[in-house]
């Protein structure tokens, strides 16, 4: 069918439209700011994009072009490899660190290569997602031997990033009127990761994605994107696929599923997804900002009050993080866990 495995082709309804949309973009917040004014105006800016859009995207945030630079000649270098090469760091049933090709979004297929890293390494998480299961497992990264610089830039850029998430963090706390350090405490021993994203030029770019759409599941997701662009949102006020257009230095930042609990959905989880084209190949590096796993998500309590009760029964973060990782690597029969599931008789 075009050119692509079946594995790949999207349901019509999925598939990208030419789009002839000319829309303002996402706002782009400048984090450079200082004095107690200065930060109060940023936090208010962020929490109405977090209100509107769920995505923005950050300029002079701190993260050293220099480093940046760095990681994604390293992704580009080992994505280059042989597949044999890429192969010796694959990931398997035991470890979803490393090498992956087969991920799949919906049940459909992406068109794209990815490589898993966790930003604290050692991870603990849950052994299984049956609540009765009280095992924990201890999690490593997987490394490749090639390129050889590869570990040690990734590790390092992984810490600047999460510096500026926890920035973040503390930002979108304050545009919620609470502490800064209000959200700080679900992430003392973290479970995100960085990936590296890699979109080969696709034959049939009408027929497949490179991420079918979704909502991330965690807290915060910080990504840098290439110039070559595809990132595509859902607008909440009509349901169009709005694209980002990529900025130079730029951060692009969502909120993801945990944050719209605990903002009780003041805040939203926008769903999007990535087009492919058939002359490029893209690159992009997100970081997964995920709580520790024996957090309980649900929406903060100075949020709820009888006039605006709870949106969402209580979850735990680890064994919702297992059920949908393990639906990420295979074809199941069902949808995987969103937080929809979770939803409050009252609320829906």
């Amino acid at each position: 069918m075009g050119g692509i495995d079946q594995a790949f082709v999207q349901e019509p309804e999925q598939r990208p439209k030419p789009s002839t949309i000319e829309v303002d973009g996402i706002p782009v917040i400048d984090m450079s700011v200082s004095g107690t004014g200065g930060i109060e105006k940023l936090a208010s800016e962020i929490g109405n994009a977090c209100r509107k859009w769920g995505f923005f995207q950050v300029i002079n945030h701190g993260v050293p072009l220099e480093l940046r630079q760095r990681v994604e000649k390293v992704a580009k270098a080992f994505f280059d490899l042989p597949i044999e090469e890429k192969g010796k760091a694959k990931r398997d049933d035991l470890n979803f660190t490393g090498y992956h090709d087969e991920e799949h979004t919906k049940n459909v297929r992406d068109w794209k290569e990815v490589f898993d890293m966790l930003i604290e390494d050692p991870t603990f998480l849950p052994a299984s997602p049956d609540p009765d299961d009280e095992e924990i497992r201890t999690y490593s990264n997987k490394w490749p031997e090639n390129p050889p610089e590869f570990r040690e830039t990734c590790q390092e850029y992984c810490r600047e990033v999460e510096k500026l998430a926890f920035k973040l963090l503390e930002l979108i706390s304050l545009s919620l009127g609470l502490p800064a350090n209000r959200l700080s405490d679900f992430f003392k021993h973290q479970t995100g990761m960085l990936r590296l994203n890699y979109y080969p030029p696709c034959p049939s770019p009408a027929l497949a994605l490179g991420v079918g759409r979704h909502r991330d599941g965690g807290a915060l997701t910080v990504l840098a994107q290439d110039d070559v662009g595809g990132l595509q949102i859902r607008r909440q006020s009509d349901g169009e696929w709005i694209p980002i257009k990529p900025i130079p230095n730029a951060y692009i930042i969502n909120i993801a599923d945990a944050l719209q609990v605990w903002s009780n959905d003041l805040y939203v989880s926008a769903e999007h997804r990535v087009v492919v084209n058939s002359e490029k190949e893209r690159f992009s590096i997100p970081l997964f900002f995920f709580p520790s796993h024996y957090v309980k998500v649900k929406p903060l309590e100075e949020l709820v009050n009888e006039q605006n009760p709870a949106k969402y029964k209580e979850y735990s973060w680890g064994k919702y993080y297992i059920n949908r990782t393990g639906s990420n690597y295979k074809k199941l029969e069902a949808e995987n866990l969103q937080i929809d599931h979770f939803k409050t008789p009252e609320s829906e």
